[in-house]
């Protein structure tokens, strides 16, 4: 599903936290919401067949009930099989309760997604979100008691957030069994507060390598239990780019945790099978990402035995390898 995007930069935000920085993220300047809501209607007269809405940037349940309704009616009149079929808005786990998601469910709302980042109560202090881990665990369950599908975004190597963290936060989200993830390795952005603590040597991101191993190995959980990670990283704006300071990102860093995760699945699939590889069919659509970004993955896809000569792309959405004893 083609999903258009409408964001509303800090909307509704109850403050800000020391990670954030939305006008760059999403390339756009806050607006009030009378000067947003024509943008909208424009937006989707010329999105032209099916297609899904989410409002983005901002907290979409901590503006005013009015104006919430105003931009869910607007979009409602775009509903229809060759329009809009598919709404969604992503707000805070502090900024939901079961009236606010059973208003929105009657307005046509599909999915909530939560800007979780983590579940742990310490990190999510440092981070100056304002709340603490179980509110994110029940905000999440609240979402599913209230009949809607739920995404959560997380974001790994936040203040104090290290790997064995991190790998609570996939099991935790996992639990919740969420439709939808996004995951978006925590960066600084000049102007923020986690700039100033990276300036200060209060703050470290992580390592582009480390982001890498920890987000291919819990896209492989996601994967095992049908779960769809729909974004890998900050889409590369202009802006986001002038004021990155430091942090894994990457243009390829989708691509690459992506090939990680498929390596990492053969590994698991072919060491329990035992026997020598002969040959092995490869689902098409991962051809992109199969040998790993500037070919990263060949020498550990050999050291399994996979080489070029046996390997076959092919129509088919399964692996299929062929064994010898």
């Amino acid at each position: 599903m083609r999903l258009v995007p409408f964001f509303l930069p800090f909307a509704g935000c109850p403050g800000r936290c020391v990670f954030c920085d939305q006008r760059a993220q999403t390339g756009q300047a806050a607006a009030a919401p009378d000067a947003a809501l024509p943008g909208l209607e424009s937006r989707l007269s010329g999105a032209g067949g099916a297609f899904g809405l989410g409002f983005f940037g901002g907290t979409f349940t901590g503006l005013p009930v009015p104006w919430q309704d105003r931009f869910l009616e607007a979009a409602a009149r775009f509903r229809r099989p060759d329009g809009l079929v598919h709404l969604r808005v992503s707000t805070r786990p502090d900024r939901v309760d079961m009236e606010t998601l059973s208003r929105l469910r009657r307005h046509g709302v599909d999915m909530v997604e939560l800007g979780v980042q983590t579940f742990d109560s310490g990190v999510l202090e440092r981070s100056g979100r304002g709340h603490g881990g179980e509110v994110a665990m029940r905000a999440c369950a609240m979402v599913r008691e209230a009949g809607l599908e739920l995404g959560i975004q997380l974001l790994p190597g936040l203040p104090g957030h290290d790997a064995a963290l991190w790998r609570e936060d996939v099991e935790r989200s996992l639990s919740l069994r969420p439709d939808a993830v996004r995951i978006y390795p925590c960066v600084v952005m000049a102007g923020t507060g986690l700039a100033d603590m990276h300036a200060a040597g209060a703050y470290a991101p992580w390592s582009l390598d480390e982001a890498v191993a920890e987000c291919g190995h819990a896209l492989l959980r996601f994967w095992e239990r049908g779960v769809h990670v729909i974004r890998l990283g900050l889409a590369g704006e202009p802006d986001m780019l002038a004021r990155l300071v430091a942090g894994p990102w990457h243009p390829a860093f989708g691509n690459m945790a992506r090939s990680l995760a498929l390596r990492l699945f053969l590994e698991q699939r072919l060491l329990s099978a035992g026997g020598r590889l002969v040959r092995i069919s490869v689902p098409a659509r991962l051809s992109g990402e199969f040998w790993g970004h500037g070919r990263a993955s060949a020498p550990a896809l050999a050291g399994l035995g996979i080489v070029k000569d046996r390997v076959t792309f092919w129509p088919e959405p399964e692996f299929a390898a062929e064994l010898e004893e």
